[in-house]
Protein backbone atom coordinates (compact mmCIF):
# COMPACT_ATOMS: atom_id res chain seq x y z
CA UNK A 1 0.00 0.00 0.00
CA UNK A 2 2.80 2.35 0.99
CA UNK A 3 4.55 1.83 -2.61
CA UNK A 4 1.46 2.39 -4.34
CA UNK A 5 0.88 5.68 -2.17
CA UNK A 6 4.17 7.10 -2.91
CA UNK A 7 3.97 5.85 -6.37
CA UNK A 8 0.94 7.76 -7.20
CA UNK A 9 2.76 10.95 -5.53
CA UNK A 10 5.50 10.76 -7.35
CA UNK A 11 3.67 10.84 -10.32
CA UNK A 12 1.09 13.52 -9.92
CA UNK A 13 4.72 15.58 -9.09
CA UNK A 14 6.20 14.50 -12.28
CA UNK A 15 2.92 14.63 -14.19
CA UNK A 16 0.76 17.17 -12.51
CA UNK A 17 2.19 19.55 -10.72
CA UNK A 18 4.52 21.90 -13.30
CA UNK A 19 1.26 22.49 -15.12
CA UNK A 20 -0.40 24.24 -11.88
CA UNK A 21 1.10 27.76 -10.70
CA UNK A 22 3.11 27.19 -7.73
CA UNK A 23 0.76 28.46 -4.78
CA UNK A 24 1.73 26.07 -1.77
CA UNK A 25 1.32 27.71 1.39
CA UNK A 26 3.63 25.77 2.98
CA UNK A 27 6.74 24.38 3.26
CA UNK A 28 7.70 21.67 2.30
CA UNK A 29 4.85 21.11 -0.27
CA UNK A 30 1.57 18.97 0.04
CA UNK A 31 3.47 16.19 -2.31
CA UNK A 32 6.67 16.35 -0.11
CA UNK A 33 4.60 16.35 2.91
CA UNK A 34 2.86 13.74 1.86
CA UNK A 35 5.70 11.33 0.61
CA UNK A 36 7.72 11.66 3.69
CA UNK A 37 4.48 11.29 6.03
CA UNK A 38 3.84 8.17 4.36
CA UNK A 39 7.42 7.09 4.36
CA UNK A 40 8.07 7.49 7.82
CA UNK A 41 4.59 6.53 9.31
CA UNK A 42 3.53 3.79 6.55
CA UNK A 43 -0.34 4.32 4.57
CA UNK A 44 -2.58 4.73 7.33
CA UNK A 45 -1.00 7.45 9.61
CA UNK A 46 0.90 9.20 7.35
CA UNK A 47 -2.34 9.38 5.25
CA UNK A 48 -4.24 10.85 8.35
CA UNK A 49 -1.27 13.52 8.92
CA UNK A 50 -1.45 14.07 4.78
CA UNK A 51 -4.94 15.01 5.07
CA UNK A 52 -4.85 17.11 8.50
CA UNK A 53 -2.08 19.25 6.51
CA UNK A 54 -4.33 19.31 3.61
CA UNK A 55 -7.45 20.84 5.45
CA UNK A 56 -5.12 23.36 6.90
CA UNK A 57 -4.27 24.46 3.51
CA UNK A 58 -6.88 27.20 2.92
CA UNK A 59 -7.06 30.81 1.70
CA UNK A 60 -7.11 32.20 5.60
CA UNK A 61 -3.96 29.73 6.73
CA UNK A 62 -0.72 31.54 7.23
CA UNK A 63 1.25 28.63 6.08
CA UNK A 64 5.05 28.66 6.61
CA UNK A 65 7.00 26.10 7.62
CA UNK A 66 5.04 23.04 8.79
CA UNK A 67 7.58 19.64 8.62
CA UNK A 68 5.77 15.98 9.53
CA UNK A 69 6.07 15.84 13.01
CA UNK A 70 9.10 13.26 14.24
CA UNK A 71 6.20 11.07 16.17
CA UNK A 72 2.43 10.35 15.63
CA UNK A 73 0.75 11.94 18.06
CA UNK A 74 -3.53 10.59 16.48
CA UNK A 75 -5.00 8.16 19.19
CA UNK A 76 -2.57 6.08 21.13
CA UNK A 77 -3.94 2.77 22.86
CA UNK A 78 -4.29 3.13 26.47
CA UNK A 79 -1.31 1.62 28.45
CA UNK A 80 -3.17 -0.94 30.15
CA UNK A 81 -5.94 -2.17 32.27
CA UNK A 82 -7.16 0.88 34.82
CA UNK A 83 -7.37 -0.12 38.36
CA UNK A 84 -10.55 0.63 39.31
CA UNK A 85 -10.72 2.24 43.28
CA UNK A 86 -14.23 3.20 44.78
CA UNK A 87 -14.32 5.92 47.47
CA UNK A 88 -15.61 4.75 50.92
Amino acid sequence: MRTLFLLLIRLYQLAVSPLLPACCRFTPTCSAYAAEAITRFGALRGGLLTLWRILRCHPFAAGGFDPVPETFAGCRPCSGPREHTTDP
